[in-house]
């Protein structure tokens, strides 16, 4: 089955669908599921599969184009960046939003700098140890 074919959106109410569209291919191409160059589907596929307006994946591929992540290609279709930089500069992105996300969370349960560091190195020490982090817990007692 191709990649796009399973791509399901449970769009979110609070974003975008075109933003969320963009998210869904950025981390595709972060990850490697998309290649380098690869052609991608066009916007009418693409609305078709993911069950949204042409217009909301239109706006979604100009986004992607005007940031560098793919480019069309007059009567050949899109194709993703090919440049490695691009590619790295977009995980950079992502890796960044996700640890402003989590610091806020943290933040917000109180938790002190200090405090969410030492954690996180346990967590990582422990999830090396059990070979998967997502099986390591935190450790923050109640009230500290």
């Amino acid at each position: 089955m191709l990649l796009w074919e399973q791509w399901r959106l449970a769009f979110d109410d609070r974003s975008p669908i075109y933003r969320q569209i963009i998210l869904q291919f950025s981390q595709a191409f972060v990850r490697g599921d998309i290649s380098p160059g690869e052609r991608i589907p066009s916007i009418r596929e693409m609305s078709a599969l993911l069950k949204v307006n042409t217009n909301t994946m239109q706006r979604a591929y100009q986004e992607m184009e005007r940031d560098g992540l793919i480019s069309s290609k007059r009567g050949t279709g899109y194709f993703s960046t090919e440049e490695k930089e691009m590619i790295e500069k977009t995980r950079r992105i992502l890796a960044l939003d996700s640890q402003s996300r989590f610091m806020g969370e943290m933040r917000a349960l109180g938790c002190a700098d200090t405090e969410i560091l030492k954690e996180l190195e346990i967590f990582i020490k422990e999830g090396v140890k059990n070979g998967n982090n997502a099986n390591a817990g935190f450790h923050v007692a109640a009230g500290s």
